[in-house]
């Protein structure tokens, strides 16, 4: 059996909301998308992100390919309009089949954790920072506070094409885990003990827990929008 809590927030500092997420059992598919270019820009390439992904998905294209037709979605959309502000997106993307086998797939910064008896980041992220980590030139502790640690090295609609990586993790999901995806707005805010600290605690629902990881993320200072999708099984 399949329990899964999501809520999205604009945050403290944010006029708009450009985050973008879908949740829906019966397809097997949740994603969180985190848009950006300002101006609602980023608001239209997450929902473009998502509606893609979920027509294609229903179609039966594989979660990766999907992603790709999304990031070609977006690029179309932007060269229909005259203004030549960039427009892109995040995405972490669940796809979850019967059985429990998953692929979690994901281009930016949006994260995928898992959580069995301990909490692990599924994905990597494609950002400045991580690249300075995997150099190790800096420590992930650093990497918390670096100023450009919002600065991703790819997004969908501004990646050229030919460079795009949507990288994938396969899995199967067994009674007792957990799945996590989230937009930047919670990892900025929130560290990894503290959300290990939430997922680990057994009296609380998929939903309760969402709704602590928002709130957590939102008392840390809220300076992003925050989404947060959880999924796990019985």
């Amino acid at each position: 059996m399949i329990e899964f809590g999501h809520s999205t927030h604009v945050g403290l500092r944010r006029e708009h909301n450009e985050d973008t997420y879908y949740a829906d059992a019966d397809l097997g598919l949740w994603l969180v998308a985190d848009g950006m270019g300002g101006h609602e820009h980023g608001e239209v390439a997450s929902a473009l992100a998502r509606d893609t992904l979920v027509r294609e998905v229903t179609n039966g294209i594989e979660l990766v390919q999907a992603i790709q037709m999304a990031d070609e979605e977006i690029i179309r959309h932007s060269t229909r309009r005259s203004e030549v502000l960039p427009m892109g997106t995040t995405i972490a993307a669940l796809r979850l089949r019967e059985g429990g086998e998953f692929e979690v797939a994901w281009v930016g910064d949006s994260r995928v954790y898992v959580w069995n008896d301990g909490l692990k980041q599924l994905s990597q992220d494609h950002s400045y920072v991580q690249e300075l980590i995997d150099q190790g030139a800096i420590t992930s502790e650093q990497a918390r506070n670096h100023p450009h640690r919002n600065v991703v090295t790819q997004a969908l609609g501004v990646t050229d094409p030919q460079s795009l990586r949507v990288e994938s993790v396969r899995g199967t999901l067994k009674p007792g885990m957990q799945l996590l995806l989230c937009s930047d707005g919670l990892t900025e805010e929130v560290k990894d003990s503290a959300i290990a600290a939430i997922l680990a605690r057994p009296n609380l629902a998929a939903q309760e827990c969402v709704d602590h990881l928002v709130l957590a993320a939102l008392d840390g200072g809220g300076s992003d929008n925050v989404t947060v999708i959880l999924v796990r099984a019985h």
